[in-house]
């Protein structure tokens, strides 16, 4: 990266300079050739074995199970997402999926499903998958249709279709939501862990997108699930997602970040190289504003970004605003610098190869998943309506307090 500046804020401690400074030269070297885009459940295969090997997939899960810290570091989850995705949008992917496929279960998982998944994810032998969205509710989670019913004392049977799950046909599990019952709407769902190879469970389509990824709808026709699979309570599906999704919205934000950074590196080197009038193209006054409005953007976003990793990582419970902030901004500014730098590049921005080109596929998705950019409007908005609401509150109780006379 050409301003790596942002590594010396206080959001940060040396462990994590530390670790940036072995990340970045690591992908700038192994993850050359490592990418085909005409084979990527192949290249993911291989970026998922090769994070592994080299010890990166260790930031996903605990300490005790192969990892790095006893939990979550939301700070190197986020420095992570953002060097990988600086240099290759897949290798953030398959970082990422590993993270959000075992979240569950780092967070609510019992100890036996702790040693059973956790440390082959770490070490890149397997892979894993987080199965949410459905093809009437994705973002409205509380209108989950699949449902597991009870099949004998110790079993439940899954049936339903979950659609736009990455890693779909490459994973070794899924984290399954599902309707158990229990209350209505959000209260009544629970989450599952499903192996690949249980009967009932097939990929019933592959789905093809701008930036190729592994995706798939899947089908879960009479799955037959031991309840020791069950993560956590009955009920407590709708907490476990947001729960996880908490800790990995701000990462969306981090990659967003990596793919704008990439996207101003290259269009400095281009601006100031490319003559046009007989000066380089970065001495026009129009150029010099959009490098001015990249680079302010991405300070903007890093802000938001690592303000809610370090405070998920101070001990907040929960950092539904903070992360929703930061996923929204990120991601539509990374989306208006990919767009100058590849307005920039003229036709070379638009042409297969050009690494402008291919960030402009990338960067779109990440506006959609895990909660599109009008879904985190309502969640900023209604955080911000809870605040009110408490704030007067207290306010009412002061103001109707007695007032104590002195002696």
């Amino acid at each position: 990266m050409i301003d790596a500046s942002f590594l010396a804020w206080p959001f940060f401690e040396d462990r994590h300079r530390e670790y940036a400074a072995r990340l970045g030269p690591w992908a700038e070297t192994a993850l050359q050739g490592a990418v085909d885009h005409h084979d990527v459940d192949g290249t993911c295969r291989g970026l998922v074995r090769l994070l592994g090997l080299d010890g990166w997939l260790k930031a996903v899960v605990p300490e005790a199970y192969g990892g790095l810290f006893p939990a979550f570091d939301v700070r190197t989850l986020c420095l992570t997402r953002e060097i990988l995705a600086y240099q290759e949008g897949l290798a953030d992917f398959a970082f990422a999926m590993q993270g959000l496929g075992t979240g569950p279960i780092t967070l609510f998982g019992s100890e036996e499903q702790k040693r059973r998944y956790l440390p082959r994810v770490a070490g890149g032998e397997a892979i894993a998958a987080f199965a949410l969205s459905e093809p009437e509710a994705g973002s409205d989670v509380a209108a989950l249709s699949t449902t597991a019913t009870p099949d004998g004392p110790d079993h439940v049977r899954l049936d339903g279709v979950k659609t736009w799950i990455s890693n779909g046909g490459i994973a070794d599990h899924y984290v399954v939501f599902a309707r158990t019952g229990e209350a209505p709407g959000a209260r009544g769902l629970s989450a599952f862990i499903v192996d690949a190879d249980t009967a009932g469970l097939s990929v019933e389509a592959r789905i093809e997108v701008i930036a190729p990824h592994p995706l798939a709808t899947l089908r879960f026709s009479g799955c037959r699930i031991p309840l020791s699979r069950r993560i956590g309570g009955g009920g407590e599906g709708f907490k476990i997602a947001m729960a996880t999704l908490d800790v990995f919205r701000s990462t969306v934000g981090a990659a967003a970040l990596g793919f704008a950074r990439r996207a101003m590196d290259d269009a400095l080197r281009h601006s100031s190289t490319r003559r046009l009038f007989g000066a380089p193209l970065s001495d026009l006054q129009l150029t010099q504003a959009a490098l001015a409005d990249m680079a302010t953007g991405i300070d903007s976003a890093a802000l938001l970004v690592y303000r809610s990793a370090w405070t998920k990582d101070g001990g907040a419970a929960r950092v539904t605003r903070e992360a929703a902030m930061a996923k929204m901004y990120a991601t539509e500014t990374a989306q208006e610098i990919v767009d100058k730098a590849v307005q920039m590049m003229g036709g070379l921005g638009v042409t297969r190869g050009v690494k402008a080109e291919e960030l402009y596929r990338d960067v779109r998705a990440l506006r959609i998943y895990e909660g599109a950019t009008e879904v985190q409007k309502i969640v900023i908005a209604r955080e911000m309506l809870k605040m009110a609401v408490t704030s007067a509150s207290r306010t009412n109780t002061t103001d109707n307090t007695p007032a104590t006379s002195k002696a």
